[in-house]
């Protein structure tokens, strides 16, 4: 199977497209949902993207290995296509994923729970909470004398693993929790 429809590849061009856009004109950075979900199908890693670069191969979204901190970042559609897992089989696309959220709101779900996850009641939340911090979904344009960074886009003020790791979560060589269900 192959991992990108050319209707799905359209939609993520188009939002990594609208990204460079609004950065080369100083607008807030734009949040969309993600748009595809690829899954391990006997292991725990999956995938959400929401961006892909023209050159087609870049993806932008949330990367979840099974290891307790699910974070965001870029992954190599040819890469991903290229795994082959336990019983010769591939990474695979969720032909049912269908976003109901932007992509922070996931990061959040994420970053709550230590992996990525569907359950509405818990992306619900999440999506609450970066409301209720002033977290808006499209962060809003900062002045030229205010230098903190943009808060509630998908890309702001996320570094690495530690930043989504669950509250609770015990130190570890992932610096994040140990490894999650994705079962929510």
């Amino acid at each position: 199977m192959d991992l990108l429809t050319p209707e799905l590849r359209a939609k993520l061009i188009a939002n990594a497209a609208a990204h460079t856009q609004a950065m080369q004109h100083g607008l807030p950075e734009p949040d969309p949902a993600p748009v595809v979900k690829f899954f391990n199908p006997c292991g725990a890693a999956t995938w959400l993207f929401s961006e892909l670069d023209g050159e087609g191969d870049t993806l932008f979204g949330l990367c979840d290995l099974g290891f307790g901190s699910p974070e965001l970042g870029s992954a190599s559609l040819a890469e991903i296509a290229s795994v082959t897992v336990a019983f010769g089989l591939k990474i695979e696309r969720d032909l049912h994923f269908t976003a109901t959220l932007p992509l922070s709101a996931y990061a959040e779900a994420a970053r709550q729970h230590g992996g990525i996850v569907e359950n509405d009641a818990a992306l619900a939340e999440a999506a609450t909470r970066l409301a209720r911090e002033r977290k808006p979904l499209a962060p809003s344009v900062h002045s030229d004398d205010d230098k903190r960074p943009r808060t509630g886009s998908p890309r702001a003020g996320v570094t690495g693993p530690a930043s989504i790791a669950p509250d609770n979560a015990a130190p570890s060589a992932w610096d994040g929790a140990g490894p999650s269900s994705n079962m929510e």
